[in-house]
């Protein structure tokens, strides 16, 4: 009896849990619940937008569209157009934000150790006229201040030059050293004769060699300085651009497609294919892409930049260097006082009524009493007087425990600025990793849900050219302010390799290249572009920058900046196992001479 009633029991209550399963369903699916809650969280809108049902309004939709019931409307497809394009902004606007950070604090600290530098090395100056010439240092206090003020602006990067100024300095001081110091009975003359002597001052050349070799070792020393502080400028206006960028109403579109069209049928946790997310990245940021080239050049420049800051010419030790320079020519001068005013007297001519005649008396024969440091150049030991400044003004090198001064900022920047080497070039892969894309079985193609493997369509490469054959963005011309900033990091980096000292061309930047010139646009899967054909096969940009940052990478262990974590590192981004058909070639030998040698066997056998 019992064996009877049990299988109509079973199956009573399999044909209740089916009904009841199918009436959940039809429930879930006749429910906007997930759409609204997501629109919530989101922040996307109000919620009086999102529908309790799907509803059949599918042709008032101009971007989701489907045939099908859909949780959209036409105002949530605006709102939904507007969340996305503010997201991406965002997360560009993060990334290029290491950057920009990189770049502005190592300026700051530059600027301000500079800073230091020059006031220190400014009273360092007016010590020896306030020591040695104290007669004299009323009238030079102008002209120094003068000097270091024109040095500052040129490492600044000013409409000036050091040659310049050094003279500007000395045309400045004659006066006073001629009234002062080499004739001090003409202290009363005329503005128009002190006029005289600073037009005729190299004429004259009273303070012999020394305005020109000290005017060569600041050029030589402070050119690296110079170009650092215009390298540091220039980065930063690019990156300013890039984060106050926008994006083109194609990309806006194609975001919303790719990130929230999926919603409109309910599906709020599905995740776009790796492949779609590339094409759709790659075609939004064509423009950031073209930067990839003047970028590559600009680091080359900062790199010799900073191999050059922690050169020979020191440019702490020049600036310092100034008061020993300054010190020589006055001796010479005073050496050849009696000479000197005879010059004078035939150039500018001599003021009647006042008795010119100079003998050579001992005041005016020799020379005031200067210590031998003053006239010395600044060794290690004079150097080691100033710990009282150490906190703020490093100036001695040392092994065990580097200072924070010139040397190690530009060292520090370059550490750091490897990881963004190739900035403009990953971006688009980096911003498809995290959160946007997962690695499941399924994933969103922009039109339906489909295996993660099944999204067949090709994945263009960067930049403008390639976008001809991208399916999911219209590419057709970049914004304009990247037009710009691009023309103007061009123009920075040639002006850069024109000049005399050549930044930029001491590396092969070349051999990293950007991927444009032997690109053709198209790629056969979803990790980017690969090797095709036979004989001259041409590799992918990510395997071209691995290739060319090997070496780099082996020398120099990245340090990573305090601060957000740092953009997935080019080599992460290269698909494993491709254009590798060489390296494979040994173990494929290998296998088939054994399989040679055991068939010889057997046949022998």
């Amino acid at each position: 009896m019992s064996r009877g009633i049990l299988p109509r029991v079973n199956f009573w209550w399999i044909l209740v849990s089916s009904t009841l399963l199918v009436n959940v369903s039809r429930v879930k699916a006749h429910s906007c619940h997930e759409v609204k809650t997501a629109f919530q969280l989101r922040h996307i809108g109000p919620l009086n937008w999102v529908p309790e049902t799907p509803g059949t309004d599918d042709a008032k939709l101009q971007i989701c569209q489907h045939s099908g019931p859909t949780c959209c409307t036409r105002k949530m497809e605006e709102s939904y157009k507007a969340a996305v394009q503010r997201e991406t902004l965002q997360n560009i606007a993060a990334y290029s934000y290491e950057v920009k950070y990189l770049l502005t604090s190592h300026a700051t600290a530059f600027q301000d150790t500079l800073q230091s530098v020059v006031s220190f090395s400014k009273s360092h100056v007016s010590s020896l006229f306030d020591s040695s010439y104290p007669d004299l240092a009323p009238d030079a206090g102008a002209p120094v201040s003068e000097l270091f003020a024109d040095l500052s602006l040129f490492i600044c990067g000013g409409n000036t030059t050091v040659e310049s100024a050094v003279h500007r300095f000395y045309d400045s001081l004659f006066p006073a050293v001629y009234k002062q110091l080499l004739n001090p009975r003409a202290a009363g003359l005329t503005s128009e004769r002190d006029d005289c002597l600073r037009m005729t001052r190299q004429d004259v050349n009273p303070f012999g060699p020394h305005p020109g070799e000290l005017a060569q070792e600041l050029a030589r020393a402070l050119q690296a300085g110079r170009a650092l502080s215009r390298a540091l400028a220039a980065g930063e206006e690019v990156m300013n651009v890039v984060e106050h960028g926008a994006l083109t109403r194609e990309c806006g579109r194609a975001l919303v497609r790719m990130q929230y069209c999926s919603h409109c049928r309910g599906l709020t946790l599905i995740k776009p294919c790796v492949g779609y997310c590339l094409n759709v990245m790659r075609g939004c940021l064509a423009g950031l892409a073209e930067l990839d080239r003047p970028w590559r050049r600009y680091f080359a420049v900062l790199q010799d930049v900073g191999d050059s800051m922690a050169g020979a010419h020191d440019l702490e030790l020049a600036l310092l260097g100034v008061r020993s320079q300054i010190g020589e020519a006055l001796e010479y001068s005073l050496l050849h006082g009696p000479r000197l005013v005879a010059t004078v007297d035939k150039v500018c001519g001599q003021p009647t009524g006042t008795d010119m005649t100079v003998s050579p008396t001992p005041e005016t024969a020799t020379s005031p009493p200067i210590t031998v440091a003053s006239s010395l150049p600044p060794t290690q030991a004079q150097v080691g007087q100033l710990a009282h400044l150490r906190s703020s003004l490093p100036l001695k090198s040392s092994k065990k425990d580097e200072p924070e001064g010139l040397k190690k900022i530009s060292r520090e920047l370059m550490r750091y600025m490897q990881n963004y080497k190739t900035f403009f070039s990953v971006l688009p892969d980096v911003l498809c990793e995290g959160e946007m894309v997962v690695d499941d079985f399924t994933c969103w193609s922009g039109d339906d849900v489909v295996e993660t493997l099944s999204y067949s369509t090709r994945v263009v490469d960067i930049g403008l050219q390639a976008q001809r054959h991208n399916p999911e963005v219209k590419v057709r011309s970049p914004d304009a302010s990247l037009t710009e900033v691009k023309e103007m990091l061009e123009r920075f980096n040639q002006e850069m390799e024109d000049s005399p000292s050549g930044w930029g061309t001491r590396g092969a930047w070349m051999e990293a290249g950007s991927g444009k010139a032997e690109s053709s646009g198209d790629c056969d899967d979803e990790d980017g572009c690969q090797a095709s054909g036979g004989g001259n096969a041409q590799t992918s940009h990510e395997e071209q920058i691995v290739s060319s940052e090997a070496a780099t990478n082996e020398k120099e262990p990245r340090a990573q900046p305090p601060g957000r974590a740092t953009p997935v590192p080019p080599q992460q981004l290269v698909p494993q196992g491709k254009g590798g058909g060489s390296r494979l070639a040994p173990p494929v030998l290998a296998t088939l001479l054994l399989l040679s040698t055991l068939g010889l066997q057997w046949t022998l056998l």
